[in-house]
């Protein structure tokens, strides 16, 4: 908007954002240029790449737009768009041109908070006059937008200044295609950390998406109009909330069972806080667990308010001081601070009850074992240590929460705002880095993706345009046998996408950090990217993902057969489990025979089951051609 404010200083013609200055166009396809004007009559277009002049008249609602096609790769050429006023556009380049999307691991800067591997020394060789790079805004919309929300104003010449805070996978993946194609690359970074795949997809496709569908379809039918919406919403969460306290062991009639009395049953345990519950054995929970601790309160602080820490807790909390409210807070990683009444405050025991929620990722009690403490001023004691627990309720046992039609992950609102507006704009194809958000509902992510891709190709009017894709990294603590785990599954569902034609995947299981979810090594994802484009789109190399295709149980033993020959990245192979009829999964041996291996395990006599690097964050070591890594795979279908 302020580029278009700048622009109509000049020239009574405004244009999208992604028309600007250092701009990359798609070679040899379709320039579209549409834009306002404030005048009646007509406007020109030149591009000093072709002699020819274009011509259209400005309609009656001061709308124009002509399509230009583009030459082969080359520059620096003009463009000029004249109303009565020249707007000239320089610097332009033609190319290749790549949509970049997904949530926090597209957008994961080279440097700003995301500091990847080496990043001092990627700024200070970034620069790249024949890298272009175009950023979208945050910005969300109930209904499809017609035009983009960008950052800068523009396209930008990549350096180190503009890249800084540019997605490092995007930067990657186009330094790559430009080291091979040698041609001019431009790259739009449209994503947005935390972000589900339903928000990314249009609302139509959804209504033909399993668990979408109803929302999806109040969506259309309210056209957009948040206040129906809004009071939908409102009207979910009710319902939401009812069905989880119902669901909550420590509710009753909407009351809470657990806060004023001493719990000492053998059905709760004991935790070490603060710490996340993930690394003290409640590994992949999410939903409710309630804390308590019981303490002595000194004489000296009787009939006085008291000062009551509570660490930081992911994501929100309830405390109770001897059975009555005194705190409530919604938002991860804040130290809670809570006020304790001095009529509840007498010498002897006091009883600290705190209900936490996890909505995904870590969940706990966490932060510092300062962050835990009751007092007065200087004068506390310390909540730090063995606190007893009972589970609430487990999330996956409910259905998703609603979203707030102004939020992000709020279905279709970034397709409509970060997404479709950019449709009319060529680009060769998609590379998507998504799915840790949705990895908790799993179940539903093998439809909804492969529907995201070809919404997508339809919104960009081809129905075979390449799409790239990240399968997840490894992360969290790393497990020998670890048959259930969402990430696992979900990895498994982003690799069913390959049945689709034009599309790639660049396995990431072997880069992985147990305690980062962002794993700094980007530059090897953006290569894995470019390895599968270089291959599929422009016929330079080969890439295939290296992948088991099939099995055969012999004996005790299962020969599992690859699609290339594998190698093993060590002494021994890693990450293999084998069970047998009772699905109890065991380590397993293995031996390579070329493209074959063969498995066993001395525990299972009767195996019917293999995996392999199945797992949050999985031992992993065989490898493929080129030393790419295999993919995570199972040869059953159990849970």
């Amino acid at each position: 908007m302020l580029a278009g404010a700048a622009l109509s200083m000049h020239a009574a013609v405004t244009l999208p954002a992604y028309l600007s200055d250092n701009m990359v166009v798609q070679q040899q396809s379709n320039l579209k240029i549409s834009g306002r004007s404030n005048r009646a009559g007509q406007v020109q277009v030149r591009a000093s790449w072709s002699k020819k002049v274009f011509t259209v008249p400005i309609a009656a609602d001061g709308t124009f737009a002509v399509s230009v096609p583009t030459p082969k790769a080359g520059g620096p050429f003009q463009v000029s768009i004249n109303d009565g006023d020249e707007l000239l556009l320089k610097n332009v380049l033609s190319g290749e041109v790549w949509f970049c999307s997904g949530q926090s691991n597209m957008e994961m800067p080279v440097k700003g908070w995301g500091q990847v591997k080496n990043f001092e020394q990627e700024l200070a060789s970034a620069s790249h006059s024949d890298i272009r790079l175009l950023q979208s805004r945050h910005v969300t919309s109930l209904v499809p937008q017609n035009e983009p929300q960008v950052n800068g104003g523009g396209w930008a010449v990549c350096s180190a200044a503009t890249v800084e805070n540019f997605s490092a996978v995007a930067y990657f993946f186009a330094r790559q295609l430009s080291q091979q194609l040698h041609v001019p690359i431009g790259v739009i970074d449209s994503s947005w950390g935390g972000t589900p795949a339903e928000a990314w997809t249009s609302a139509t496709t959804l209504t033909g998406v399993i668990e979408h569908q109803r929302n999806a379809q109040a969506i259309l039918a309210a056209g957009g109009n948040r206040e129906i919406l809004c009071q939908k919403y409102e009207q979910d969460v009710r319902d939401w909330q009812a069905a989880y306290d119902r669901a909550d062991a420590g509710m009753q009639g909407g009351k809470p069972l657990w806060v004023d009395a001493e719990q000492t049953g053998t059905e709760w345990n004991t935790m070490r806080l603060p710490n996340a519950w993930e690394w003290c054995g409640l590994k992949e929970f999410d939903g409710i667990v309630w804390f308590q601790k019981v303490v002595e309160l000194p004489e000296r602080w009787a009939g006085k308010e008291l000062t009551l820490k509570v660490g930081k807790v992911d994501d929100m909390d309830i405390t109770w001081f001897n059975g009555q409210q005194v705190g409530e807070t919604d938002g991860y990683w804040i130290v809670r601070e809570y006020k304790v009444p001095a009529s509840l405050v007498k010498a002897g025991k006091a009883i600290i009850t705190v209900k936490v929620k996890d909505g995904s990722g870590l969940g706990g009690i966490c932060g510092d074992a300062g962050d835990l403490s009751l007092g007065i001023g200087s004068d506390v004691i310390s909540l730090a240590g063995d606190w007893r627990w009972h589970k609430g309720v487990a999330l996956d046992e409910l259905p998703y929460r609603a979203i707030h039609p102004d939020h992000q992950n709020y279905p279709a609102n970034l397709y409509n705002a970060m997404v479709h507006p950019f449709r009319d704009f060529a680009v060769r194809g998609v590379i998507w880095y998504q799915g840790e958000e949705n990895a908790s509902r799993w179940e539903g992510y093998t439809p909804l993706f492969q529907a995201l891709i070809h919404d997508w190709r339809h919104t960009w009017h081809n129905a075979s345009m390449p799409f790239y894709f990240v399968q997840l990294a490894g992360w969290q603590e790393s497990a020998p046998v670890q048959p259930a785990s969402a990430w696992a599954h979900l990895r498994e569902a982003q690799a069913r996408a390959l049945s689709l034609d034009h599309t790639g995947m660049a396995v990431a299981i072997d880069i992985g950090e147990a305690y980062d979810i962002h794993p700094k090594n980007k530059q090897e994802v953006g290569r894995r990217l470019a390895l599968a484009a270089l291959s599929d789109t422009y016929g330079k190399g080969k890439y295939q993902v290296p992948q088991c295709i099939g099995h055969q149980v012999e004996g005790n033993r299962v020969m599992l057969t690859f699609n290339q020959p594998i190698t093993i990245d060590g002494d021994k192979p890693l990450g293999l489990v084998v069970a047998g009829p009772d699905m109890v999964f065991h380590e397993a041996q293995a031996i390579v025979r070329n493209q074959r291996l063969e498995v066993w395990s001395p525990q299972v006599t009767m195996p019917v089951a293999v995996r392999y690097a199945w797992g949050n964050n999985p031992p992993n070591n065989l490898r493929g051609r080129d030393g790419l890594p295999v993919a995570p795979f199972r040869t059953d279908s159990y849970r």
